[in-house]
């Protein structure tokens, strides 16, 4: 009679040009492992190498991050991986040494206690479309970084050439009007003003490029069928960064879950009779700077129901800090149901990867006060809500 081959979890602690991995049975016996370069000759060692326990699985830590590239080599090769959220191989690292003192083995021993331990980690899976969104999601923000570092630097020249300096929001046609009116004597001044017109073009051509890379991305975000973009205060690349960022929203089972994650859930710091809540620093900042600009621009609007939300918790005695973080709340509510709603319309996940089509009660009742995930009170409409895909 045979024997079924052993399931194995490979945990690997990936970097640049190497990687360290641990194998590891269900019952926690490391029994493989070792050190591989990152290039095609260490890469096919180490698949060599895991070839001897047929039924494995790969558990990466950081696959949207330093372990995407060798995550997505192992995909196209067909082989399973689950992600590994850093924080969880952390707190395993800890448990498992007693201490937070890291190594390339120690990291690729939790990690592969994580993903023996763990159930519900997330599956990585090939999907084109959100490979091609998070390129140019990446670069529209990396161009929105240069164009802040150019307009800093034209900001320090004018002050400089002229009293006073230019007004805070200056476009390039408005500096390249102010140069023309300066007419320096000094080489000094001069040169200034020539390194000032220099910025104005790059300034020129960055505004160009990154017109186009939003129209770009609108098109591909609109081919995804996401309801984002008619939500008040999401343009194309937070829509685009919602999305790369997020991936399946069913592996959030409720809205308050998907708070903690995007930072906007405060945290309970009541201790005896005084209940307080505090600021999370914690979560995806990168989300988290998507909802405080879509709580500015409707802030920004006094029609808007976010302007309308945040005047009735000023009368209620909030300060405007405080205003604001629950608006953020609810906007971050208003992006978890816009998803849900997105995948039961489509029965799709992003990308056109099968959804799940199981009932779930992520949206359920609401909880109950004092509880620092609650969700703010009411829905974001009166409408049912469809019967909703369970968290894998």
């Amino acid at each position: 009679m045979s024997r079924e081959p052993q399931r194995v979890v490979i945990g690997m602690d990936p970097h640049k040009r190497s990687v360290t991995i641990e194998v590891m049975t269900g019952e926690e016996d490391v029994v493989g492992g070792g050190r591989f370069a990152t290039d095609t000759a260490g890469y096919r060692a180490m698949l060599d190498h895991a070839r001897g326990w047929p039924d494995r699985t790969w558990a990466i830590e950081g696959c949207n991050g330093i372990g995407g590239h060798v995550a997505h080599r192992l995909i196209a090769d067909g082989e399973r991986v689950v992600d590994v959220p850093p924080k969880l191989s952390a707190r395993a690292r800890v448990f498992a040494t007693g201490q937070g003192r890291k190594t390339d083995a120690t990291d690729a021993h939790s990690v592969a206690l994580v993903g023996t331990r763990m159930t519900g980690l997330h599956p990585v899976v090939a999907d084109e479309q959100l490979a091609v969104l998070r390129l140019l999601v990446d670069r529209r923000r990396a161009l929105g970084e240069e164009h802040t570092r150019k307009v800093s630097q034209l900001h320090a020249l004018l002050l400089e050439l002229i009293p006073g300096g230019a007004k805070v929001f200056l476009s390039a046609a408005q500096a390249r009007r102010l140069l023309a009116s300066v007419r320096p004597r000094d080489l000094a001044g001069r040169t200034r003003k020539r390194v000032a017109t220099e910025l104005v073009v790059d300034l020129e051509r960055i505004y160009a490029r990154s017109k186009a890379a939003d129209k770009e991305l609108t098109e591909l975000v609109k081919a995804t069928g996401t309801g984002l973009l008619d939500l008040r205060g999401i343009g194309p690349s937070g829509a685009a960064r919602l999305l790369v960022e997020i991936g399946d929203i069913t592996r959030f089972p409720d809205r308050g879950h998907f708070a903690s994650w995007t930072g906007t859930a405060p945290i309970d710091a009541s201790s005896g009779d005084h209940v307080r809540h505090r600021l999370s620093r914690g979560g995806n900042r990168q989300i988290n700077r998507v909802l405080h600009i879509m709580a500015i621009v409707q802030l920004r609007n006094p029609t808007t129901q976010g302007r309308a939300y945040y005047d009735r918790k000023k009368t209620t005695g909030k300060t405007s800090m405080e205003a604001m973080r629950c608006l953020k709340r609810r906007l971050s509510d208003l992006v978890y149901k816009t998803m849900l709603n997105d995948l039961v319309a489509h029965k799709t996940g992003p990308g056109g990867q099968p959804g799940n089509d199981s009932v779930s009660s992520a949206t359920g009742s609401q909880p109950s006060t004092g509880s620092s995930d609650k969700s703010l009170p009411g829905p974001a409409t009166t409408k049912p809500r469809p019967a909703l895909p369970t968290a894998s």
